[in-house]
């Protein structure tokens, strides 16, 4: 899923292996680090991690990102 504002592009990716807190903050970490990353919010729960941008992320640097943070991204949700 991708939403975009006139400022902002919110994206939601489904995220194989993460099962807690720590887990969350080790996948934020990487993507925050992405440029133009303004926002990361990463769910074990669900699996899900939503990410607002300044502009689209091509889907292969966020994937680069949570595979640095040793998970798999399975794609956008």
């Amino acid at each position: 899923m991708t939403a975009e504002t006139d400022t902002q592009t919110t994206t939601v990716y489904r995220v194989n292996g993460m099962t807690c807190g720590h887990c969350e903050g080790a996948v934020t970490s990487e993507i925050a680090a992405l440029p133009g990353v303004t926002s990361v919010k990463a769910v074990a729960a669900s699996g899900e991690v939503t990410v607002v941008s300044a502009a689209p992320l091509a889907d292969e640097d966020v994937r680069a990102a949570v595979d640095e943070a040793g998970y798999e991204l399975a794609g956008r949700v």
